[in-house]
């Protein structure tokens, strides 16, 4: 494992360890002499054969190696250390079609929705980025993919019913948004090369791209075109992960939208659709707990990145635990500090 130091100068500090172990062993040779003049000859009393007690230099050398830890620490280490966390993209697709101001989901289907996103994004580790993608009869990016929990919940709140609705509209737009999100996050280099024309995706198993998903919060009523079932088929060739949450009743329910009187109503099949064709998974959210069991089960990916973190704080914690067991050591055998 490499390690860099802030302060490596502090290093030089360490050149007085050997003139400490050299003072201890004259010390100790004095102390020898000293004995043997009072005719002890080096005899602890209870050490057989005449051999100094090993225990005498065990706190000595413990206070050695702690001073040699800060001296260290001082000199601030950094290592790059490999630590798993959460990591992964979200792309909310929220249904902002008329029929979503129905009140069959309490208060009504749109804000449900909205609550439960809102919580979801409270609830997430800085590791998993976030985007919102609103749709009725065309889809568009809310929010790119972001940690920023307050530019979340902004754009969650700001949405309103709309129109039409078209489901695939929707999907094609996240897909957008992640097709950006990993275009950004890839290396730019300099090239006076011409640019290559744009390359269509080879198509890859359907759920094998772990690193983002997108959720499809929806009553999933379509009246507009194209097919929402070509746009999964084009999330699936990417292998993206489609869950769709199924917002309102089966019976359905009577809305009022520009003082005309329309039925809406839930339409599973078209959602269960999507999401096997992704590979994802598709809930029916009755109520608003049911909502947020949505997120709970949303799969994202644990990785392991190697960052530079500064390792003073571990080295000087090890300097300080072994000057403690070397004075306790000290203290229990011979009832003084060395």
């Amino acid at each position: 494992m490499p390690v860099s130091f802030i302060w490596p100068a502090m290093l030089l500090l360490l050149l007085a360890l050997p003139a400490a172990l050299a003072l201890y062993l004259r010390l100790q040779a004095r102390r020898r002499r000293l004995a043997a003049a009072f005719g002890q000859a080096g005899l602890r009393a209870g050490t057989p054969g005449g051999r100094a007690d090993w225990r005498q230099h065990a706190p000595p050398a413990l206070f050695l190696a702690a001073l040699a830890l800060l001296v260290v620490a001082l000199a601030r280490p950094q290592a790059a250390v490999g630590l798993p966390r959460l990591e992964g993209t979200v792309v909310l697709v929220m249904d902002v079609s008329g029929s979503m101001a129905a009140d069959d989901l309490e208060p009504t289907r749109l804000e449900a929705a909205k609550a439960a996103a809102q919580e979801f994004v409270r609830n997430q580790p800085p590791g998993v980025q976030i985007g919102v993608v609103a749709f009725s009869d065309n889809g568009f990016a809310v929010q790119a993919p972001t940690d920023d929990q307050a530019a979340l919940l902004a754009a969650l709140d700001r949405l309103t019913p709309q129109r039409g609705t078209s489901l695939a509209q929707g999907l094609l737009a996240a897909l957008s948004v992640l097709a950006a999100d990993a275009e950004q996050t890839a290396p730019r280099l300099y090239t006076n090369r011409e640019p290559a024309p744009p390359v269509t995706p080879t198509p890859v198993p359907a759920g094998t791209y772990t690193s983002a998903v997108i959720v499809l919060m929806s009553d999933g009523e379509n009246n507009e075109n194209p097919d929402p079932a070509a746009a999964a088929r084009a999330a699936a060739d990417r292998g993206v992960r489609v869950y769709t949450a199924g917002l309102g009743s089966a019976e359905g329910t009577m809305l009022e939208v520009n003082g005309f009187t329309v039925f809406t109503q839930l339409d599973e099949a078209r959602l269960q659709e999507i999401a096997q064709l992704t590979d994802g998974a598709y809930y029916r959210a009755e109520d608003a707990e049911a909502l947020r069991a949505v997120y709970e089960d949303i799969a994202r990916t644990w990785v392991t990145r190697t960052d530079e973190m500064e390792v003073t704080a571990l080295l000087a914690g090890a300097g300080l635990l072994l000057l403690l067991i070397g004075a306790g050591l000290s203290l229990w055998w011979s009832g003084h500090l060395p």
